[in-house]
């Protein structure tokens, strides 16, 4: 398995932090976001990266050249424009070739057996692919998904306003009591991915959304399992969340 990193953005929530630096590369005790991901695939079999970078990409280059320093090989593939994280994650595409892929965003940190768990349950059936997510995160800043009986994909609501909430409980779709799933942003996919990221058309925001894609998945009725993300899940979304981090042993 290939594993498919996104981080071409500023990071813009980070202020001064990223004037100089892309977000992945802002250090968490003493170790780029980024490095912290890849170690903990490294740890679980992965030595194939691509890269998507942009944002000051020679900050990520200088520091992992191709990896063979750190018993990895990178692939570096540049956005050039930010168009969205499903036209970013098509850059991948020839990196990907034929084969299964780990795709994550840059900021995302959890604990080295959260990559294993999600490619166990991916590989315990016919799946088309593994999406993880986390309960109790505000849903109307990242994705609202809701599974079906086997814990597979069967909606996905992006960043709902608070009528789309109040709409999905009279519908009874969320209900009291009952986890709220989040997109928690560590996918698995087949190289299908790639059908649907190149039917895109662009979201009321302007952008081509990874999670349009995902949805095409089930919409064509492909499966997507489900992975709940037990233990550590930290989205590094602004200066606060790295300063508690850092304060962290």
């Amino acid at each position: 398995m290939k594993a498919v990193i996104l981080a071409a953005g500023k990071g813009t929530r980070m202020k001064n932090l990223t004037a100089e630096c892309p977000k992945p590369m802002l250090k968490v005790h003493g170790k780029p976001i980024l490095r912290h991901i890849v170690d903990g695939l490294k740890e679980n079999g992965i030595t194939d990266f691509c890269f998507i970078v942009g944002w000051h990409a020679e900050v990520i280059q200088d520091y992992f050249g191709d990896g063979s320093g750190m018993g990895i090989h990178v692939t570096y593939v540049r956005q050039v424009s930010q168009d969205g994280t499903g036209k970013a994650a098509e850059l991948a595409k020839d990196f990907v070739g034929g084969d299964d892929f780990l795709l994550s965003y840059g900021d995302i940190l959890v604990r080295p057996d959260t990559y294993s768990q999600v490619i166990r349950r991916y590989r315990s059936g016919n799946y088309a692919g593994a999406i993880t997510v986390t309960a109790g995160e505000d849903v109307t800043k990242g994705g609202l998904l809701f599974f079906d009986e086997d814990f597979c994909l069967k909606r996905l609501v992006e960043k709902p306003s608070q009528e789309q909430l109040a709409q999905l409980r009279s519908e009874g779709w969320i209900v009291e009591g009952k986890p709220v799933w989040y997109n928690a942003g560590i996918y698995i996919f087949k190289p299908i991915l790639f059908d649907f990221t190149a039917k895109l058309q662009k979201s009321p925001r302007g952008e081509y959304e990874l999670t349009d894609a995902i949805s095409a998945h089930y919409e064509n009725g492909l499966r997507l399992a489900g992975q709940e993300i037990e233990g550590r899940w930290v989205d590094v979304r602004d200066p606060e969340t790295l300063a508690a981090l850092e304060a962290q042993s």
